[in-house]
């Protein structure tokens, strides 16, 4: 198998089954004997294109008479492979990506490999002009140059101006950095940087996260042997705040009720120094296991992982929690940049969402102690499932209060009045969303 046939498995996968990119790369790289190089590029090609799916279907409509709604899986994606690597890959030789293009279409549909070789000539002939974008309306423009749905645009104009989401939509066309946290139970920073330096790794420290590290070419971290051996894991900063913003005290009874994958829940355990108790709850099996995995890996003894629905209430923890985190499922766009198929949702997949958030957080509140610390949080950018959720949850619940965020220096606008947004193009990481509240009665 080599990259481009590996690609093209994948992105079928991910059209035909609505499957996120992450989760099919990881089941159809497993078990693939392929070099490095060819699954990076692989990688490169299948990132690439769910990045610029729109902008590539503008130019597959210019220049054919069929347009790419109506072609079948099988053209589409061979047209988006082939035109991908003529636009955008200067280390592809054009004549290669028109023929390996061609070659794999016989493969699947081989009536249409005349169609998709003039389809990809034609590009070659235009490439000059082609990538062009010819709309007047705002709106429309940046939908095709940065591929999103053109409801997004529209809303980010009107909720943040037209500068700021120009701005916000090119810190999301960058490729995300990864950041591992240490595992500060087994290694110090300094120590784990060293170890990573050793195998050849590039890192460096995050200011204000003293556990954060920007790491360069980790390949097959899986299979890392300081991963393996529980030294680190991988979480972005954004995610490293809310424990941060939470700073649980040792010995601390804490609930995590949206705990999947178990970043947040295996941080606010290690942060406890392994004392106390974190109660990390999901819905889904497959979910626990990966939690259950990651809290064996790090050698965590404060954690029991449980099956609960957060969407029930759980009479049995009323009032029982110094911390509770809610973490609640949210529309994800401030990770477009690690998860891009969600600049194609449709907007009434995300209407119930601040209803559901909203019933989360209430129940959440139930198990918080008198004098206990309620944190609310999303990986969004969108005021209704954030500050809006809590203030009208707020309105409801006059026990509760936001209290000031401190030890942090991020959204020095917001963090007295006890929330902070981060934004990808303001901040440099993950978009995401933290309130702290505090039970005072």
């Amino acid at each position: 198998m080599n990259a481009r046939k590996l690609a093209f498995k994948t992105l079928y996968d991910i059209e035909r089954n609505k499957n996120y990119s992450n989760i099919s790369i990881n089941k159809n790289f497993k078990n693939v004997e392929i070099s490095d190089q060819e699954k990076g590029l692989a990688t490169e090609l299948i990132y690439g294109i769910i990045e610029n799916k729109i902008y590539l279907n503008y130019i597959i409509d210019k220049l054919s008479k069929i347009k790419s709604k109506k072609m079948s899986t099988y053209v589409k994606i061979t047209l988006w492979l082939g035109i991908y690597q003529i636009l955008f890959l200067d280390s592809i030789k054009d004549h290669a990506a028109v023929n390996e293009s061609v070659t794999l279409i016989k493969k699947y549909d081989k009536k249409s490999s005349g169609f998709v070789n003039a389809i990809l000539r034609n590009v070659l002939r235009n490439k000059e002009n082609i990538m062009n974008i010819e709309k007047e309306d705002i709106v429309e423009y940046l939908s095709i140059k940065y591929s999103y749905s053109k409801w997004i645009i529209d809303k980010w104009i009107n909720d943040f101006g037209k500068e700021f989401t120009e701005d916000l939509l090119e810190a999301n066309s960058d490729r995300p950095n990864i950041y591992i946290r240490v595992n500060t139970l087994k290694i110090t920073r300094d120590e784990l940087i060293e170890k990573l330096k050793k195998q050849g790794i590039s890192c460096s420290k995050v200011n204000g996260i003293d556990e954060a590290i920007m790491v360069q070419n980790l390949k097959n971290i899986e299979s890392n042997k300081l991963f393996k051996e529980g030294y680190f894991t991988i979480q972005d900063i954004s995610s490293m705040l809310v424990g941060k913003v939470a700073n649980p005290k040792e010995n601390s009874n804490v609930l995590d009720i949206c705990s999947a994958p178990g970043g947040k829940t295996t941080h606010l355990a290690t942060l406890m120094n392994n004392t106390g108790k974190v109660i990390a709850r999901d819905v889904f099996e497959h979910k626990l296991k990966l939690i259950n995995n990651s809290v064996n890996r790090l050698g965590l003894k404060n954690v029991k992982v449980e099956n609960f629905d957060a969407l029930k209430i759980d009479n049995d923890s009323l009032d029982k929690f110094d911390y509770v985190i809610a973490d609640v499922p949210c529309s994800g766009m401030g990770i477009i940049k690690r998860k891009p198929e969600i600049k194609y949702k449709k907007e009434d997949e995300l209407k119930d969402l601040p209803k559901i958030q909203k019933q989360i957080l209430e129940n959440a509140s139930k198990y918080v102690k008198i004098g206990g610390t309620l944190i609310y949080s999303t990986c969004t950018i969108h005021d209704e499932e954030n500050i809006d959720v809590v203030k009208s949850f707020l309105n409801e619940n006059n026990n509760f209060e936001l209290v000031i965020i401190d030890g942090i220096n991020i959204d020095l606008e917001n963090q007295d009045k006890g929330y902070i947004k981060i934004y990808p193009n303001i901040h440099g990481m993950d978009g995401f969303f933290i309130a702290k509240l505090k039970r005072v009665r």
